[in-house]
């Protein structure tokens, strides 16, 4: 089952390294008289998320302040990848 969570943007840091690299950090956002909101918390919720986007187009699709959601999906993986990600743990 799919996990909807909707968090805010409130940070945007550009990498001194890579000027075209830009971080976002997200917030977990909450209001109580939202019935969609209720659907991810009961309470005030407490989360964070990080991304690094070095794709110029991509950056420019993300604002400060404004909120967004950030869904949680299981996601297949070929059977090849998988091996290989095993033997790289053990």
């Amino acid at each position: 089952m799919p996990v909807r969570a909707k968090f805010m943007l409130s940070e945007v840091t550009t990498n001194s390294y890579n000027p075209a690299a830009k971080k976002f950090k997200f917030t977990a956002q909450y209001d109580p008289s939202i019935p969609e909101d209720q659907r991810f918390q009961k309470a005030t919720p407490w989360g964070e998320f990080e991304m690094q986007v070095d794709n110029p187009a991509a950056a420019v699709q993300f604002e400060l302040g404004k909120q967004y959601y950030i869904d949680f999906t299981p996601a297949d993986i070929p059977a090849a990848a998988q091996e290989g990600a095993n033997a790289t743990q053990g």
